[in-house]
C-alpha cells in the first residue's frame, strides 16, 4: 500500500511539475474578423499543437495592456509599433514597453482612383484640388498615414484636395465605389475593393495610383509612415487596380508584438514555432503563404524582444534589413 501511495504521490508531483512548467500565453487579437484576429487564430492553432497553449482575447485597442504586460501578445502593423513606442502618429502618449516580435507577412495597399480618371502617377494629381480624397478614418486612425505617405512622395499633402471624411477604412472603399470619393485606399487583392470596382465598370473599374520611386520618394514615404516601403508590382490583368498598368504602391510589414517583461524563453519558442511552420500557418490563414520567413525582423525604430534575438541569430535571420 505505502509503495502505491508513494507511486501515486510521485505521479501527481509530475503532473503537478508538467503543468507548472507548461507555457501559456494571452494573445490580443482583435475583433472578430480583423487582419489581428484572422493571425492570432492561426498563429495560435500552431503554437498549441506545438505545446504551447495560447489564449487568444478578441480585445481592441489593445496596446495599453500589451504595455502594461497585460497580455503577452498583439498584433500591428510597424508603422504603428513604431508610433505606440515613441507616442507619435495615431498615438497621444509613448508606450515605452512595447517590443518586436518578428514579422508575420507583409501587408500591400495603395491609392484607388477610376480608371476612367487616368491617374497613373501620384504626381498626375498635382493641381488637381477638385479630386475628393477620403479623410479621417475616425476608427481606423493609421489609415491616413498611409495616404499621407503616398501623397508625400510627389510632395503633396491632404490639404491638396476636397477630403471627405469616413469612419473607416471599408467605408472609404464604399465611398469609392459608390461615387462619393474620386481617391481612397485600398488593399491588394481586398474583397471590398474588388466589390466596387465591380460597381464603376462602366468606368473602367478601379485603378491603382503608382507613387514615385527611388531614394527620394522612399524616404519620403518613410518619414510619414516609418517601417513603410515601395513596393514595385507589374501589370497584372487578373489583379485588380494592375489591369491597366504597373504600380509602385505601400508595403508595410504585419508584426506581432510582445513586452519587454515577456519571458525570453517562451518568446524564443514561439519565434520558433512560427519560422518552422509556414506551410501550417497558411492552411490556416492564406496571408502567411506570402511570409519571408528568413527576412521576419525588419528594420524599426521599436526594438526586438531579446528572446526573439536569440533565435534570429543561431538559425542566421539578419535584423534590421
Amino acid at each position: 500500500m505505502k509503495r502505491l501511495s508513494f507511486a501515486g504521490l510521485g505521479l501527481s508531483a509530475m503532473m503537478f511539475a508538467s503543468a507548472a512548467t507548461a507555457q501559456v500565453v494571452t494573445m490580443a487579437t482583435g475583433a472578430q474578423g480583423s487582419l489581428a484576429y484572422n493571425s492570432g487564430q492561426a498563429v495560435a492553432v500552431v503554437a498549441n499543437d506545438n505545446g504551447i497553449t495560447v489564449r487568444t482575447q478578441p480585445l481592441v485597442g489593445y496596446m495599453p495592456l500589451l504595455n502594461a504586460g497585460e497580455v503577452d501578445f498583439g498584433y500591428s502593423n510597424g508603422a504603428e509599433a513604431s508610433f505606440a513606442l515613441t507616442g507619435t502618429g495615431n498615438f497621444t502618449r509613448e508606450h515605452p514597453n512595447v517590443r518586436l516580435v518578428g514579422e508575420m507577412f507583409g501587408l500591400t495597399t495603395g491609392i484607388m482612383a477610376p480608371c476612367d480618371l487616368g491617374l497613373e502617377s501620384i504626381s498626375d494629381l498635382q493641381g488637381r484640388n477638385d479630386l475628393r480624397i477620403a479623410s479621417e478614418y475616425t476608427s481606423s486612425t493609421i489609415i491616413p498615414f498611409y495616404i499621407q505617405g503616398a501623397l508625400a512622395t510627389s510632395g503633396l499633402t491632404y490639404e491638396d484636395f476636397d477630403q471627405v471624411p469616413v469612419s473607416s477604412f471599408v467605408a472609404g472603399i464604399n465611398a469609392l465605389g459608390d461615387g462619393l470619393v474620386d481617391l481612397a485606399l485600398v488593399s491588394l487583392n481586398a474583397g471590398a475593393g474588388q466589390q466596387a470596382a465591380v460597381q464603376l465598370k462602366s468606368r473602367g473599374g478601379l485603378c491603382y495610383i503608382s507613387m514615385e520611386s527611388g531614394d527620394e520618394a522612399a524616404q519620403a514615404l518613410e518619414d510619414v509612415l516609418p517601417s513603410g516601403s515601395i513596393a514595385t508590382l507589374p501589370q497584372n490583368e487578373n489583379i485588380n487596380g494592375l489591369q491597366n498598368w504597373g504600380a509602385n504602391l505601400v508595403s508595410v510589414p504585419w508584426m506581432l508584438l510582445t513586452h519587454a517583461d515577456a519571458d525570453e524563453q517562451t518568446v524564443y519558442d514561439l519565434v520558433k514555432v512560427i519560422h518552422g511552420n509556414k506551410e501550417a500557418l497558411g492552411q490556416s490563414f492564406g496571408a502567411f503563404n506570402r511570409a519571408k520567413f528568413d527576412q521576419m525582423a525588419p528594420a524599426s525604430v521599436t526594438p526586438y524582444h531579446p528572446g526573439a534575438l536569440r533565435f534570429y541569430q543561431e538559425v542566421g535571420v539578419t535584423v534590421g534589413e
